[in-house]
């Protein structure tokens, strides 16, 4: 009887030292900080994605035209 109760008190000790122990890392922070992450990413990519296809590709385009149209 006596082993099972000190099995028990450890066991409720190590409990205990489980839920006030600080270390390591939260699932909630990690997953903030991913959202975060695809979020701006995506902004990126939408802001690179319609800077190239309203500002860039047109005047390449033209460019690259009036060069081989050259007859200097």
């Amino acid at each position: 009887m006596r082993k099972i109760i000190t099995k028990a008190t450890l066991k409720a000790l190590r409990a205990k030292e489980l839920l006030k122990s600080k270390k390591g890392e939260n699932f909630v922070d990690s997953g903030i900080k991913i959202l975060i992450a695809v979020v701006i990413g995506a902004l990126l990519l939408g802001g690179l994605y319609s800077l190239f296809g309203d500002t860039i590709l047109p005047t390449l385009t033209q460019k690259v035209t009036d060069m081989f149209n050259f007859s200097g």
